[in-house]
């Protein structure tokens, strides 16, 4: 981009009746974000230097949601072009280029964004710039008419077409780009001498046109792109668009995936290179993994991270605030939250390790919990550089098991260990010779019992 200034305007103020939700539609999530985070995200990307959320009455937590980003209230809302109109203060002496764009269309790339404002600074200098795409079913919407040179002459709506028209397979996505300083008076001049009443942002390339100002198209990459989600159906397809996205990126990247349609990313998945995930890996929010690590399958990744070649499952579950140093192990069906393993620290089997620290090369033997909660309040459990637990310990925090100790399997560990020490807390055992076989013996004579 140049150094021109540029203003967005994003539309959220639509009640999303279909998606049948009291959640607003556009903070439905996509990739673990809200949709209208990824769309706030695409104009950060581009620099834009300004940008404003139209909401609709009563959408306090959509104004929470894209905060600090600044929201107006279209009330009652009467149309595309009223919406921006509701926006006229934030305008307000800007003499930029502004985009105008919708806050349920996540999969809108950056690379589309700036093309249109690089179409708008043009040396042909159109006052709009619309955005089409091409439809494998053109359905409903409008269509974009241009002349032999590529000008757009005018969005014909599916309802007004007539059949030449109609067979137009380059439609309107709702999305442009306007000169600044004919917007406003070009928003002011629309009318709503329509079936809906409505006042559509569309009329604004007739009006441009009547006062002998050129208007542009360009094109979106695919139409995916620029797919508007109202209902769940549409979100579900959204996702799997943007999952094919994710994946694909991370491949480029460097990183193997066994069975990448079996893979969920989410939005801010960080992986470093040769990274191998195995199928059936679920990622949420905040996860970094490093270099050559490995992740098998089954595994439910969020808000970790996994320094360099560490090995995670299969079937482990890593939970916010897991933090797993270089080449440490978490194994199958073990469950880390808030809790940091040190360098080649191991995990194994079947464990529960919450609110926990757990030093450098220490041992946790298969089925061990740290005990961190009381009903009441959480507490922390320190295992020191190279202890050893053994299998089926419950360590009873707040406690302290010192650097090189050993904890005897099946101990109820209550009170701090030294290190260096052997702690074994369980009951002695006794063994009577020769007693199993004449128990045997003796049921096998009993009289036998009746049956009620």
């Amino acid at each position: 981009m140049s150094d021109s200034k540029a203003a967005a305007i994003v539309l959220a103020a639509g009640k999303g009746t279909r998606m049948k939700s009291a959640l607003p539609k556009t903070l439905h999530r996509i990739g673990g974000r809200p949709m209208i985070g990824h769309v706030l995200d695409r104009l950060a990307e581009t620099g834009v230097d300004r940008v404003a959320v139209v909401i609709g009455a009563g959408a306090e937590a959509v104004a929470a949601a894209v905060a600090p980003v600044p929201t107006v209230v279209q009330d009652p809302p009467l149309g595309t072009a009223h919406a921006v109109l509701a926006a006229r203060e934030f305008l307000a002496g800007f003499d930029g280029d502004v985009l105008v764009l919708f806050g349920d269309t996540p999969l809108l790339t950056a690379d589309t964004i700036r093309h249109m404002l690089e179409m708008l600074r043009s040396p042909a200098g159109p006052a709009v710039v619309v955005l089409g795409f091409r439809p494998d079913d053109t359905a409903e919407y409008g269509r974009l008419v241009t002349d032999a040179d590529g000008r757009l002459l005018a969005i014909v709506e599916h309802r007004d077409a007539d059949g030449d028209t109609r067979r137009i397979g380059f439609c309107n996505a709702g999305i442009m780009a306007a000169d600044g300083r004919h917007l406003l008076s070009l928003l002011d001049e629309v009318g709503n001498d329509n079936a809906k009443g409505e006042y559509s942002i569309t009329d604004i390339v007739a009006i441009a046109r009547s006062r002998g100002l050129d208007c542009a198209v360009t094109e979106a990459a695919d139409a995916d792109e620029v797919m508007g989600v109202n209902a769940r159906s549409e979100l579900a397809v959204a996702e799997r668009v943007l999952q094919q996205r994710l994946r694909a990126r991370a491949m480029a990247d460097g990183a193997t995936l066994i069975d990448p349609d079996s893979v969920w990313f989410c939005h801010d998945t960080r992986l470093g290179r040769d990274v191998v995930i195995g199928p059936q890996v679920v990622f949420g929010p905040g996860v970094t993994v490093g270099d050559g690590v490995t992740i098998e399958a089954f595994c439910h990744i969020e808000g970790a991270g996994i320094a360099d070649h560490a090995a995670i499952g299969p079937f482990a579950r890593l939970r916010p605030g897991a933090r797993i140093g270089d080449r440490a192990r978490v194994g199958n069906f073990v469950e880390i939250k808030a809790s940091s393993l040190g360098a080649d620290a191991k995990v194994n089997h079947l464990s529960y390790v919450g609110d926990s620290r757990v030093g450098a090369g220490a041992n946790i033997g298969a089925g061990t919990i740290t005990c961190n909660y009381d009903g009441f309040d959480k507490a922390e459990t320190e295992i020191g550089a190279g202890a050893f637990i053994g299998s089926n310990t419950a360590l009873v925090a707040p406690v302290t098991i010192g650097a090189g100790a050993i904890v005897g399997a099946g101990s109820a560990i209550a009170r701090d260990v030294p290190p260096g020490a052997l702690a074994v807390a369980r009951g002695a055992q006794t063994v009577k010779a020769g007693w199993a076989e004449d128990f045997r013996v003796r049921r096998r004579t009993a009289k036998p019992r009746s049956e009620s």
